[in-house]
Parts: C-alpha cells; sequence; structure tokens
C-alpha cells in the first residue's frame, strides 16, 4: 500500500521539490512521505480493520485471542450466552474505536480535501 501510495506522488510534487533545491532525502521526508502516507490512510485503516476480524481465523494456528477466552470459559463453565456476548462486546468495541480514531486521523490529514462551505470573511453567504 505505501509503495504504491509512493509511486502516485504526482511527479510535479518532486520537481517543485527539486526547483527549491531539496535534497532526494529532503524531499522525500518533506514533500512525498507526507503526501503518501495522507493517500494510504484511508486503504491502510481499512486493513488494520480487516486484521482485527481476521484474528478469529488465527485462532486456528493456535494463536489465543479473545475468541479461545471465550471458547475456555464456555467449556469450564458452560456459560455460552455470557463468554460470547463479553467477546462480541470486546471485539465490536475495539472496531468501533479503531474506526474513531481512522476517522479523527484522516479527517486531521485529510482536512484540506473537504469541501468549502462558501462564507465570506464576516460570515456572510457569497452569492
Amino acid at each position: 500500500m505505501f509503495a504504491g501510495a509512493i509511486r502516485a506522488v504526482p511527479h510535479g510534487e518532486i520537481e517543485a521539490a527539486r526547483a527549491y533545491g531539496m535534497s532526494t532525502f529532503t524531499a522525500y521526508r518533506r514533500i512525498v512521505l507526507p503526501s503518501a502516507l495522507r493517500r494510504a490512510l484511508p486503504a491502510y485503516s481499512n486493513e488494520v480493520i480487516l486484521v482485527l476480524h481476521a484474528t478469529s481465523i488465527a485462532f486456528t494456528a493456535t494463536v489465543p485471542d479473545i475468541l479461545k477466552v471465550a471458547r475456555d470459559v464456555n467449556s469450564a463453565t458452560y456459560a455460552s450466552f455470557e463468554a460470547f456476548g463479553i467477546a462480541a462486546v470486546l471485539y465490536a468495541s475495539i472496531a468501533f474505536t479503531l474506526v474513531w480514531l481512522f476517522r479523527q486521523l484522516e479527517g486531521r490529514l485529510l482536512a484540506f480535501t473537504k469541501p468549502h462551505t462558501g462564507l465570506s470573511g464576516a460570515g456572510q453567504r457569497l452569492v
């Protein structure tokens, strides 16, 4: 994802950095990487959520996760509803927290892409 985002940076931005006299390292640090990270953020956030959902599949490879703990509690106490209910609430809360964090990050980093409201300096609408 990040390699594709770096390749998607317009060549004009790199030319402008060279015209300002930036070295290749400085151009990547100040221009290319921040621009690429902004482009890759929405796809990366989707990937993080998909990985979270896939952790229950990782249980088959004996990686202990929330679902394994719920199954262990169920087998020890026969409290299926409580064990799997708590696991579902934990998964949902983790997923919603990650979605909220990525939305906040996208709102901050991608604020320049939002449409303008059309208000002038004193709060009057432009006609």
